[in-house]
Formats: structure tokens, C-alpha cells, sequence
């Protein structure tokens, strides 16, 4: 028996851990939110979300991506009970941490108003669907700070603070629309 083949029989199927299945793919054509209402949070306990090409429309100010969490299936989307921190460098030195945030979980650092902003990241997000625990995320971006082309990138955590199962999850930013990018959520394989 070859030594690959000994080691799955003895590991009863471990090649399968830490496999990413997909379970959807959006992409945005100006949306205010993006929702995923099915996300499978009874096989998941760790989901992975990415994002890339991402761009908005008409700036005002800074502006910063988010996510919030649904306990009803996308019905209504919980706006308070979230504490982000994460730290913001860019190309020009300028590093800081971002303030606590309550009222959504951070998903990337402060986005300028520069019309030639794009960004893209991805996040683990934990347990979802065990209504025993917070849910929690950890987060990893990067795109263009400002109009001088200026390279920033972000990476953090987030909580949200009440312990119940989740359903559902929208992204969305704060002060504007998407005009594009593409979203991808998977599961990760447990057995």
C-alpha cells in the first residue's frame, strides 16, 4: 500500500480538513448591500469570506467596509454589540489603529474618497452557528489610501458580543454604494 494511501486509511478521511467549499459567489453591479442568506452555519463552524476589485460610487469623506450579522435569515441585520480594533498602515507610514466600533464589524481600514480607490481582503469569521459562543472575526485587506495612489492595508478582529446562531451576513460600506467587486463565502471542512 503507498505511503499516501496508508496515512488516509489511518486518518479516517483527515485529507478533507481545512478544506475550503464554496458556498456562494456575488458579484456587484451597484449594490447598497451584498447578502448571503444561506451560509450552511449548522456544517461550518469556521467560515472564510473574500473579497477583490471591490469599488464604490460617489465618496463622501472616508469610507470604511463592513459586515453585519442576521440571527433570522437576513430578515433584519443586528446593528448593535460589535467591538473592532485592527491596525491601519500605508505606504507613506502613516499607521494607526482604528477605534472601537459598535454598530458593525469592521471588514477593512478607513477608505479615502480618492475616485481611484479599489481593495480586497478576505476574513475567517467563528462560530456562527453555536449559539453557545460569540461570533468572531479576523480580517486581512489592502487597496489605495488616497488620490496620490498611496498603498494601505488593514488587518484585525472583530466580536460581536451576544451569543446566539447566525444565519446570514451582509456586507455593505458606510457611507456610499458598491459600484463593483466580487465576493466569495466558503465553509471550511471539518471531517
Amino acid at each position: 500500500m503507498p505511503l499516501g494511501a496508508a496515512r488516509f486509511g489511518l486518518l479516517g478521511g483527515v485529507a478533507d480538513l481545512g478544506k475550503l467549499e464554496l458556498i456562494e459567489t456575488q458579484t456587484i453591479t451597484t449594490d447598497t448591500t451584498v447578502d448571503f442568506t444561506s451560509i450552511d452555519e449548522n456544517t461550518y463552524n469556521v467560515h472564510f469570506l473574500t473579497y477583490n476589485n471591490m469599488r464604490y460610487t460617489s465618496p463622501v469623506g472616508n469610507v470604511i467596509p463592513y459586515y453585519r450579522l442576521s440571527n433570522d435569515g437576513g430578515s433584519t441585520f443586528e446593528s448593535t454589540n460589535y467591538i473592532s480594533t485592527a491596525q491601519f498602515n500605508t505606504a507613506n507610514g502613516l499607521a494607526t489603529a482604528l477605534t472601537t466600533q459598535t454598530t458593525y464589524g469592521h471588514l477593512n481600514g478607513n477608505q479615502s474618497s480618492s475616485t481611484i480607490n479599489k481593495w480586497g481582503g478576505y476574513a475567517y469569521l467563528y462560530n456562527l452557528g453555536d449559539n453557545t459562543k460569540y461570533s468572531f472575526a479576523t480580517f486581512h485587506s489592502t487597496g489605495f489610501y488616497s488620490a496620490d495612489t498611496s498603498q494601505s492595508t488593514t488587518f484585525g478582529s472583530s466580536v460581536y458580543t451576544v451569543a446566539e446562531t447566525i444565519n446570514a451576513i451582509r456586507l455593505s460600506v458606510d457611507t456610499t454604494t458598491l459600484s463593483s467587486g466580487t465576493i466569495s463565502l466558503y465553509g471550511i471542512a471539518e471531517s
